[in-house]
């Protein structure tokens, strides 16, 4: 970049971007020891899906070991390694949530979300839907499917330490494999660009030309066109076309020209100049999107799942507990789960122990609902409870206990695994942290209207 450094009123120079800032959650020693813990678990559960997928019976587990190493283990790989060799402060390129480089920020606003809306609107632009499984559902079959889904999500790209605020799209030819697409993040308060330039806004356009599989990750994904430039004057054409009112002045050469490449791999290239949007004299729209008013309202995918699996677990010890007591009432332990008719011994035991995996099954719901609520504490304690179960596991292979597989310990292994990886992630962390404040608070710190207002 280039210009003098400026130094807002905090004392932190312009143009850098700690975790605090874009109001994303400081992460703490346990999120980093949880986060760590759960990269290496995840190479030895990738290890064990191999040595499964070798045995002729198994041969269908290569898919998925490809779904474990695609989604889990190569994407927490690259988060470990990025934290390491690339930059915490603003580069003009957003990441993934892998913290991989991903687009290029190459056009900056001046206005207010309201007004972003209004224009982008009236230009033909569609807001997006978050990501959710719902409309993760509903990408993939419209995708699969070549339908028309207009407000189709796009993936979470992160600048400031968050990801964006809300994206808006036009799909073409009615195909959700090709749309043009552009990202918004809300500057934060007092944060300049390098040279001293303040905006409100900064935002990353690109066109998205057909679905296929990452370089780096190997999940499939939209692949970009490599000129990034058509993308960004399309962009900003559409709404001098749509707001003549809107004017636009560029910094020329803002960062330097260059080829690269992004987050799923694509090629890139860009000249290297910014356009800054000035829609300050834009009329505001007495009522916004709910998304806009608080697009950190949204519960993530990585929360909803892990509470599912909590929940999960939960079922399974409140099955065990059914077991229990029905074999303390026929004084059995017959079938497949139990066995044989108990000793006096363990008879004794069946009570207290069918007492207890009750009150286990009532902890697991208690922390599922929780979670889906954003409690950082149960987020943290039912990773606790996963990385116990881990460990036991790693303890007792180790020890020449049986073999992970699928007659054994391979499904709860699994879900221990998935468990810890998605709490630990990045939206996980920052949603959960960000539910014990105010969401009016530094996520959001220009609430937008609301349609009473």
């Amino acid at each position: 970049m280039t210009g003098p450094a400026a130094v807002d009123e905090d004392g932190n120079t312009a143009g850098t971007s700690p975790a605090h800032e874009g109001g994303g959650a400081a992460e703490t020693v346990v999120d980093r020891l949880f986060f760590t813990f759960s990269g290496l678990s995840c190479i030895w559960f990738a290890v064990v899906l191999l040595q499964s997928s070798l045995e002729w019976g198994h041969i269908w587990f290569l898919v998925v070991f490809w779904a474990a190493l695609a989604y889990l283990v190569l994407p927490r790989l690259h988060r470990i390694l990025t934290r390491i060799y690339l930059p915490d402060y603003f580069i003009g390129r957003s990441r993934t949530s892998d913290g991989l480089l991903g687009d290029p920020v190459n056009v900056a606003v001046l206005g207010t979300g309201g007004q972003i809306h209004a224009v982008m609107e009236k230009a033909k632009w569609t807001l997006a839907d978050p990501v959710t499984a719902v409309s993760s559902r509903r990408i993939i079959t419209s995708t699969l499917a070549r339908r028309s889904y207009d407000e189709a999500p796009v993936s979470p790209l992160f600048l400031f330490g968050r990801q964006q605020d809300f994206a808006y799209q036009q799909e073409v030819d009615g195909n959700p494999g090709k749309r043009h697409h552009i990202r918004f993040w809300k500057a934060p308060a007092g944060w300049l660009l390098p040279g001293g330039i303040s905006v409100n806004w900064l935002a990353a356009g690109t066109y998205d030309r057909a679905v296929g599989l990452s370089l780096f990750t190997l999940q499939v994904t939209h692949k970009i066109a490599a000129g990034i430039d058509a993308e960004r004057d399309y962009v900003v054409e559409s709404i001098r076309s749509a707001a003549p009112e809107a004017r636009v002045r560029t910094i020329k050469d803002f960062s330097t020209g260059y080829h690269s490449r992004n987050g799923g791999g694509d090629s890139i290239t860009t000249d290297g100049d910014l356009p800054i949007v000035d829609l300050t004299g834009i009329p505001a729209p007495e009522s916004v999107p709910a998304v806009l008013q608080n697009p950190r309202a949204t519960r993530p995918l990585p929360t909803l799942f892990g509470a599912v699996l909590v929940a999960c677990r939960g079922f399974a010890a409140l099955f065990l507990t059914f077991a229990l007591a029905a074999a303390v009432t026929d004084g059995s332990l017959t079938g497949p789960l139990l066995g044989t008719t108990p000793t006096p011994d363990v008879s004794a035991a069946l009570a207290p122990a069918a007492v207890v995996m009750g009150l286990f099954a009532l902890t697991e719901f208690l922390l599922a609902w929780f979670i889906s609520r954003g409690g950082n504490r149960a987020r943290v304690t039912a990773m606790t409870f996963g990385a116990l179960s881990i460990i036991a596991q790693f303890i007792a292979t180790l020890s020449g206990g049986p073999a992970i597989t699928m007659a054994t310990t391979l499904v709860s292994f699994s879900l221990d695994i998935l468990l810890i990886l998605a709490l630990s992630s990045e939206r996980a962390r920052i949603f959960a942290r960000s539910r014990t404040g105010s969401l009016r608070g530094p996520l959001n710190p220009d609430p937008l209207p609301s349609s009473a207002a």
